[in-house]
């Protein structure tokens, strides 16, 4: 045997150029799992280090084989001291110190590395540059055309509200128009305003003849002082009960007779045949005048109610002409009555009845019941009672400068106010 094959201790060789395994000591690494323990081949190749010192007795070749082994044996001790300190290090730290998210993303990564990653079995598609060339050129191209129709559109809408558009002239006339619509008093409303004016002095004139026409006002005028009494012989009671009578007659429905029949304590007629003629003629006057003044009564309240709703202050200004009119009235008849009252007595029956129907002798019992100084009360009260009213009407409807202001703003575009 040469000198060339003399055996070699263990520091003279290379393990690197005898064994190709030591080259990449990754390969010959003992696998261990994610919590650093050795695994089985490592075991298997621990196992094999009694095996590989009796081969260092038989060979050299054995001896070189027996110091790659101890080498790869000292490299997977030296791994396993460091995932033992990394296990220590994980165990000294507190579970509670981690967060849950990093727990649940450390356990999903230990998973992972048990298993073999796995290859993407496709990549998505991309589109090409001449793809996405055609796509761009298309969006420029819609864009036009649709940016170019709105122009038209504009265009030709433009031109629509231009021939449209009325001239300056034809604008005036319209606002003329306007303004004249809404100054325009509605014919309904004067005719309203004018007849509640009209009927309210026969209204309140029928009113106050009413009230004197009741047992009432005979009681009141037959117990006043300085009233004259009968030289005929009858009493007040008398006279309230015989005045009743005459005056219910006047108010109901009863024929002639309800007077005719009526006799005096001695049996006599009470009132004689021309004094139930007359009452029946004074009846027919007075149920005229009342039936009148219910129906000039009730087209008032409804050209109130239509003045209420079409006209601001129409009410108001009807009442204040018809309190006027009424004052004037009233003032007119009463110089005439005070300044002669038997001519004007005469004159207002000379009116309503026939001549020779409304004179009797001062023994009859229509005198004796309603002398003179009872029509001349009668006539006192109705015109004082009108004066009153009237002049309360005429005072609260008086057009205040508040009331022209409010009369001044309803009048505007938008409202009608006649």
């Amino acid at each position: 045997m040469s000198e060339n094959l003399k055996p070699q201790d263990a520091t003279s060789l290379d393990p690197t150029t005898l064994d190709p395994a030591v080259d990449n000591p990754a390969q010959e690494r003992p696998a261990q799992d994610s919590h650093g323990s050795v695994s089985p081949a490592a075991e298997s190749h621990a196992q094999s280090a009694p095996a590989a010192e009796n081969l260092t007795q038989n060979s050299p070749a054995a001896r070189v084989q027996l110091d790659g082994a101890a080498a790869s044996e000292a490299s997977a001790a030296e791994t396993a001291r460091a995932a033992e300190k990394a296990r220590a290090r994980r165990a000294a730290v507190p579970r509670a110190a981690v967060p849950a998210a990093e727990r649940g993303v450390s356990k999903i990564k230990m998973k992972e590395a048990d298993e073999p990653m796995r290859p993407a079995s496709r990549m998505p598609a991309l589109p090409s540059d001449e793809e996405i060339a055609a796509a761009l050129a298309k969006t420029v191209s819609e864009d036009g055309a649709g940016g170019a129709d709105n122009v038209g559109a504009a265009e030709l809408s433009g031109e629509d509200s231009a021939a449209q558009r009325p001239s300056a002239e034809e604008l005036a006339k319209r606002q003329a128009a306007r303004e004249k619509a809404a100054n325009t008093k509605p014919v309904l409303t004067r005719v309203f305003q004018v007849l509640i004016a009209v009927f309210y002095p026969i209204v309140l004139l029928v009113l106050a003849i009413r009230l004197v026409t009741t047992s009432t006002f005979l009681w009141i005028e037959y117990h006043r002082p300085g009233f004259p009494a009968d030289s005929f012989g009858f009493s007040t009671e008398d006279r309230v009960t015989y005045g009743s009578y005459t005056v219910d007659y006047l108010l109901n429905f009863a024929p002639a007779r309800y007077l005719g029949d009526l006799v005096n304590d001695i049996g006599n007629p009470l009132f004689l045949t021309r004094e139930v003629g007359h009452m029946a003629d004074v009846k027919a006057v007075i149920v005229m005048a009342f039936l009148s003044a219910l129906a000039l009564a009730l087209i008032m309240v409804v050209g109130m109610i239509y003045l209420s709703r079409r006209s601001f202050g129409g009410n108001r200004r009807a009442l204040f002409a018809g309190s006027i009119l009424t004052l004037v009235l009233i003032i007119g008849l009463g110089v005439v009555a005070v300044t002669g009252w038997e001519r004007f007595f005469a004159e207002f029956h000379k009116i309503f009845f026939a001549d020779g129907t409304w004179t009797f002798y001062t023994d009859d019992t229509l005198i004796r019941l309603f002398p003179s100084q009872f029509w001349m009360d009668s006539g006192i009260f109705i015109g004082a009672f009108v004066l009153v009213v009237s002049s309360l009407t005429m005072a609260f409807t008086w057009p205040t400068k508040d009331r022209r202001e409010a009369v001044a703003a309803a009048s505007r575009p938008g409202r009608r106010a006649a």
